[in-house]
């Protein structure tokens, strides 16, 4: 099934399979589209499968504008700089290549474009989403590492420029008009981004799961996108091959359709420290995940049973669950405590006001006070 690209819809167009992206310069031609922003991180736009990408729509006779000024955790300088860009050139769509950071600024740069307030006007959380009534150009979406699953996304995360507080675009207009998945563009990817990503697709399908709300959808979808990952994810970092690296890109796309239903307080631990601390996200998440599914033990144990068996474990209890997590980081090489990262004591205080007031917490199965996520910081740094 890896071997051939196969269409599917949920509810965007996505083409998936090994060389999926070879589709693109036919897909601008047919849609009438000559002149789009490549929009990319500054690691992915010196791979050689980008300056692929882009040759080949040279070789079509589509014009573009590429855009690489992404930071790890996107600012909103980001999206103001690459609309400009979009604007001053006169494109007419915007390809979003690259991770969850470069489908976050391609996203809230086709928001911007015919929305004209004030960024962050636009937050979600402050219902800002009633302003979004202008026009989205043409996106497009093609994800090289399986992660964020931002690729099917509607929604951009956008730090402040200076505070570097996080928040929220959102709109369904921003969903990408087709996305192109192709597992080839994650063969080349070093071991420890594999790793970080695929932990974080983990975390979105454990939490999408167990997060608060109905959604028996978004529950299915996130049991097999955790059976996917149980399959698929040590041979993806250790051993790489189609299957796997397929199989994790699918999970990954599982994972964002899931959390539509919500996340939880991983999430909600991890956002710090890429805020204050500039931690890959999926790292946070990676060396977080199993703290914070131990806080969620407990008034959840027959969603922990139900993950349990997706992972294919033997011993379906919580405990099961945590010691599958923590045998999963050590062998892929993912820290297993916070002061491998720099964390210190002294950062607690500043962690723990950050994830009590982050946007992902009040979806938690449990709710969680000031002193709950101080002691879980606690116990990720002395571990």
């Amino acid at each position: 099934m890896f071997d051939q690209v196969t269409q599917y819809n949920f509810p965007t167009v996505i083409r998936f399979g090994i060389g999926a992206s070879k589709e693109l310069p036919a897909y601008l031609k047919s849609n009438n589209l000559r002149k789009p922003l490549v929009v990319t991180d500054p690691m992915v736009y010196d791979l050689p499968f980008l300056k692929a990408i882009l040759k080949d729509l040279e070789t079509c006779g589509v014009s573009y504008e590429t855009f690489s000024h992404v930071d790890k955790n996107p600012v909103k300088a980001n999206i103001l700089a690459g609309g400009d860009i979009f604007s001053c050139v006169k494109c007419d769509a915007i390809i979003g290549i690259g991770g969850g950071a470069a489908m976050d600024v391609a996203r809230a740069i086709a928001l911007r474009i015919n929305n004209r307030r004030d960024l962050f006007e636009y937050d979600d959380l402050i219902g800002g989403d009633k302003f979004i009534d202008g026009e989205i150009p043409h996106l497009i979406t093609i994800p090289t590492t399986s992660g964020t699953g931002s690729e099917v996304g509607r929604a951009a995360i956008i730090s402040e420029n200076d505070s570097k507080r996080k928040r929220i675009l959102f709109h369904p207009t921003l969903l990408a008009k087709i996305v192109f998945a192709d597992p080839g563009l994650t063969f080349d990817l070093p071991p420890n981004v594999t790793a970080a990503t695929g932990m974080d697709a983990l975390t979105h399908n454990m939490e999408a799961y167990i997060s608060k709300g109905f959604h028996p959808m978004c529950d299915g979808i996130a049991l097999e996108g955790i059976g996917l990952i149980a399959d698929s994810l040590e041979g993806a970092v250790l051993n790489p091959n189609p299957e796997n690296r397929s199989k994790m890109m699918l999970a990954s796309l599982m994972g964002a359709v899931a959390f539509q239903k919500g996340l939880g307080i991983v999430h909600s631990l991890a956002h710090p420290l890429s805020t204050l601390l500039d931690v890959h996200h999926g790292l946070a998440n990676a060396v977080m995940i199993a703290y914070g599914m131990a806080y969620n033990m407990s008034g959840s144990e027959d969603k922990f049973k139900q993950m349990a068996r997706a992972l294919k474990l033997k011993d379906i209890s919580g405990n099961g669950v945590l010691d599958r997590l923590k045998g999963i980081n050590e062998r892929i090489g993912i820290p297993s405590k916070l002061s491998d990262l720099g964390v210190l004591p002294e950062h607690v205080d500043a962690l723990s006001e950050l994830a009590l007031t982050d946007f992902c917490l009040p979806s938690n199965p449990k709710d969680a006070s000031f002193d709950d996520l101080k002691s879980i910081y606690q116990k990720a740094i002395l571990k």
